[in-house]
């Protein structure tokens, strides 16, 4: 059986423990993080759909650095949109600041009908750094 390492950012963990999973399984030098959305500290959705955006990348950046990583690290994205055509353009304009190097993640975008409250979530998977 594989040992499930859990990786929290120090200021989330409890969002987490509330809900019964882990932000991010390391298991070798492989890093699961888990969707991440647009929260506010206190768990609440950002209203306006770039802020819910830009801060699912912000979550994304503090797991990734909890485990000792960047986005740069990153080796494959799933999204998840509820609305995939009107938000394409905030998206990818997202997506473009922060994957800015090449060559990029591979990245694959799901449409979905419910969220829990949310219009966008990022899910990835990163190869750590040997320092990591």
């Amino acid at each position: 059986m594989a040992i499930r390492n859990p990786i929290f950012p120090a200021e989330r963990h409890a969002l987490y423990e509330a809900h019964g999973y882990s932000a991010a399984i390391r298991s070798g030098d492989l890093l699961f993080v888990s969707g991440q959305v647009g929260t506010r500290p206190d768990g609440s959705a950002e209203p306006d759909f770039a802020d819910q955006v830009e801060r699912a990348f912000q979550n994304l950046k503090a797991v990734l650095a909890a485990a000792g990583a960047t986005l740069d690290d990153i080796v494959d994205v799933t999204t998840f949109h509820t609305d995939p055509e009107s938000q394409f353009e905030t998206v990818m304009s997202a997506k473009s600041r922060h994957f800015d190097t090449k060559p990029y993640p591979n990245w694959t975008a799901v449409g979905v009908n419910w969220l829990a409250g949310f219009d966008f979530e990022i899910k990835v998977i990163a190869r750590l750094p040997e320092s990591a």
